[in-house]
Formats: structure tokens, C-alpha cells, sequence
């Protein structure tokens, strides 16, 4: 790459990594990635789980790193794996004090790799599963806005915790209606794209107090370190990113955000 790669910078104020998956991470160990965000100022990480064989396995690397949490959910890419044991398992570690959200849960109809009912079906069950167990969530929507709208618009209202859209690159008007049920939206590495004007008017258009840093590791690495895995210690290039979209500093970026996951999530 011929851009020059800048040094990660630290803002010297806490940082928290919402959406990851460290189970999925190849170029380091567990410890090395986490070491190397905290050395920036990552606080508290949520690592997340897409389908049944890795819900296990999520939250036993939370139980082995104090400031690693989990989410316990299947993606609708798996949504066919979805059954009463994979519900069984959610409920029963609800309670458990680093499983912080029912996630990644929702509708994906751009790879439609499940039965779209089945998606709808599966993703109602989890935002059902979330309200009983007074948990928020963790949605993943990609060409699915005016389904993923109507269930929201079911749900939504009984969950006494709302949680975020994440990776959000939908339309505004999905963006709209999230923001006014309650949910924050997940903003990462795609807002450093050269295509991404829509996920930046999205930005530009949604409050501060309703916006979540993560990263998606070890995809969708942001400029300037698209092309390597991705890990949470780039996570201050996502909040740079925001900040000049938004015409703020990246401190106050930091701040309202870190607020905003310890909200919804802490």
C-alpha cells in the first residue's frame, strides 16, 4: 500500500470494543489482542457469537479475561441451526454476569444463506428470548430493512433494554426508527471506506448519544489497514472517522460513545 500507515494513536481516555469476534482471530493470541487494544485505551470488550458451537466457546474466553464480555446468540446465517437446545442454552446462561446482550441475532437477505421465514422466525424467537430475559440485543440487518422495521416495531416496545443495529450500513429511514425506539447503531471500519457515503449521511444524520464503536474483527479493517485482519486496537481510526463526519473532536466522540455502551450494555 503506498498511503503510509500511521501509528494507532491513543487519546488517553477508555474505550469500549462492542462488537468483535476474538474466536475467529488468526494473527495473535487471545492475550496479544486484547493487550495490544488496551495499550490504547480499550476498557472492556464484547466478544460475539453467530451460531450454536461457538456460544460456548464465547463465553468461556470471557470467563478466563476479566475485561472480556459475551454475547450468547445465532446469526441468520445459522438461523437453520436454531432449536429448543441453542434457546436452552441462552436462557440458562442469561444470568450469567459477563453475557451481556442476546446477539448476533436478525435477518441477512443479500447472502440469503437460510430460508428467509426461517430468519424471521428465528430472529423473533431471540428478540422474544431477549425481553424475557431482560437482556439487550445485538442485530445484524443487511438488505432486510423493511422486515427487520416490522419486527422491531413488535418487539422493541417490550424490551426494557434495547441494545443496537450493528455494522449498520442500512437506509435512513431504518436508522430513523431504531434511533426512535431506543437502539443505538454499531458504527465500524466501514465508515473509512471510499464508497461508504451512505453509512457517513447515516452519521452524520443519527445523534451521538445513539452511536457504539466496534470493529467486526477480524473483518472490515479500516483505512488505512484495510487488507490486514482487523482487531480492536484500530478502533480510535472508526472514532476519527465519526468525528470529522460529525464536525467534533475525536474526545468528544470518545466520551459519548464510552457512555453509550456502559448505557446499553453495563
Amino acid at each position: 500500500m503506498s498511503k503510509k500507515r500511521r501509528d494507532i494513536p491513543a487519546y488517553g481516555l477508555p474505550i469500549i470494543e462492542t462488537h468483535f469476534h476474538l474466536d475467529y482471530l488468526k494473527e495473535g493470541s487471545a492475550d496479544d489482542i486484547l493487550s495490544a487494544a488496551r495499550a490504547i485505551g480499550v476498557e472492556r470488550f464484547m466478544t460475539i457469537s453467530v451460531e450454536p458451537d461457538n456460544m460456548p466457546k464465547a463465553l468461556a474466553l470471557a470467563e478466563a479475561h476479566a475485561d472480556l464480555y459475551a454475547t450468547l446468540g445465532v446469526h441468520p446465517h445459522e438461523a437453520a441451526l436454531f432449536d429448543d437446545a441453542a434457546e436452552g442454552y441462552i436462557r440458562t446462561h442469561a444470568i450469567h454476569e459477563k453475557v451481556v446482550a442476546v446477539g448476533e441475532i436478525g435477518l441477512d437477505y443479500y447472502y440469503d444463506h437460510c430460508d428467509r421465514t426461517v430468519q424471521r422466525q428465528v430472529f423473533s424467537r431471540q428478540l422474544q428470548l431477549a425481553v424475557e430475559c431482560g437482556l439487550p440485543v445485538v442485530i445484524h440487518t443487511r438488505e432486510a430493512d423493511e422486515d427487520t422495521m416490522a419486527i422491531l416495531r413488535e418487539y422493541a416496545p417490550q424490551m426494557k433494554r434495547k441494545g443496537v443495529v450493528h455494522s449498520f450500513t442500512s437506509g435512513m429511514e431504518l436508522a430513523q426508527l431504531a434511533v426512535e425506539l431506543g437502539f443505538c447503531l454499531g458504527i465500524n471500519g466501514i465508515v473509512t471506506f471510499n464508497k461508504a457515503d451512505n453509512v457517513r449521511a447515516v452519521v452524520a444524520a443519527t445523534p451521538l448519544s445513539n452511536l457504539l464503536l466496534e470493529t467486526d474483527a477480524p473483518f472490515l479493517t479500516p483505512i488505512p489497514f484495510r487488507g490486514m485482519e482487523n482487531a480492536p486496537k484500530y478502533l480510535p481510526f472508526i472514532a476519527e472517522k465519526i468525528a470529522g463526519v460529525k464536525g467534533l473532536s475525536v474526545e468528544e466522540v470518545l466520551a459519548q460513545t464510552y457512555q453509550n455502551s456502559l448505557r446499553e450494555f453495563f
